[in-house]
């Protein structure tokens, strides 16, 4: 034995600490898969689902908002040890049916969702006639209030990894909710139209919100650059929507989702339907022992 420590192996230089020696990897645990993924911030997580005893087994419902490049989801959730469950769903793909059929993905459409959701859940559990909302977009400041036996469906807003900066389209969905009649814990600081000085300017907000700054740039490109019109707007272009249709477009749109803002009845499959199978069907034994024989005639006939 020579007397070195094998956590302290001498180096060119002297003796260097190994950190990540073997009870160190003894003692390794693995994160949650989805915190691998980078997919769920599980800090937040904990104090989002986590319900007070005195409540025992009742649901902490929450509004859960994703954008993806073509897709905004919103749902709303509460959590069980089996998993989460889902108790309404809103996507923006839903839009065309209401006339919205371009910009899926913008302020206008993340305020549109929301509206869906929450008018969707408020027919579901028939609260649709009891809180309404806003119904002629405002821009202005609203919070619920009781009305009646039943108080309003309560839930809290969960932006997931995105960031919370001011006026983002994840603040549009809540936007949205709220003006459709769900209590939702919230204030106007990161809205659209507020300031550095915390002072709000709802009109500001309710341009957004009826997409004028789309038109606003629509109306700037066909004036400058044609030819960039022409490439960033060629679905607009495909659908005849001109600058000064766009709001008109979206009030539509609102009044529709409230006239009927059920889910789209799924298709009912015919009696003996049996969806078609990409599989190689199961060979007989009479036809693995024949392709065997093939085999071995091919092989032989090589060698």
């Amino acid at each position: 034995s020579s007397g070195i420590n094998a956590e302290w192996p001498l180096r060119p230089g002297g003796f260097v600490k190994v950190v990540k020696n073997k009870a160190y990897f003894k003692r390794f645990q693995v994160k949650y898969r989805r915190r691998r993924e980078g997919k769920t911030d599980y800090f937040a997580r904990k104090r989002l689902i986590v319900q007070n005893k005195n409540k025992y087994n009742t649901p902490k419902y929450r509004l859960i908002v994703r954008f993806s490049n073509k897709i905004i989801t919103a749902q709303v959730a509460y959590a069980t040890i089996e998993g989460d469950k889902v108790v309404c769903d809103a996507r923006s793909t839903e839009l065309p049916r209401f006339g919205v059929k371009v910009g899926l993905t913008n302020y206008a459409s993340s305020y549109a969702v929301g509206l869906l959701l929450a008018r969707r859940l408020n027919q579901k559990y028939g609260l649709d006639e009891t809180y309404k909302g806003v119904e002629a977009v405002t821009g202005e400041d609203y919070y619920i209030e009781k009305e009646g036996e039943r108080g309003a469906f309560y839930c809290v807003l969960d932006t997931g990894l995105a960031r919370t900066s001011s006026g983002a389209r994840i603040f549009g969905v809540l936007k949205g909710a709220v003006d459709g009649g769900l209590d939702i814990p919230h204030s106007n600081k990161r809205f659209p139209g507020c300031n550095a000085e915390g002072e709000y300017d709802a009109a500001a907000h309710r341009s957004r919100i009826m997409g004028s700054h789309i038109s606003t740039y629509m109306s700037s490109l066909m004036d400058d650059d044609e030819d960039s019109y022409k490439r960033q707007f060629s679905q607009y272009i495909s659908h005849g929507i001109m600058p000064d249709m766009i709001e008109d477009m979206y009030t539509k749109a609102h009044a529709a989702i409230r006239a009927d803002p059920s889910p789209t009845p799924k298709k009912v499959l015919k009696d003996g339907y049996k969806p078609k199978s990409y599989k190689r069907q199961r060979m007989s034994l009479q036809q693995r022992k024949g392709r065997v024989a093939q085999q071995k005639a091919a092989f032989l006939a090589l060698h």
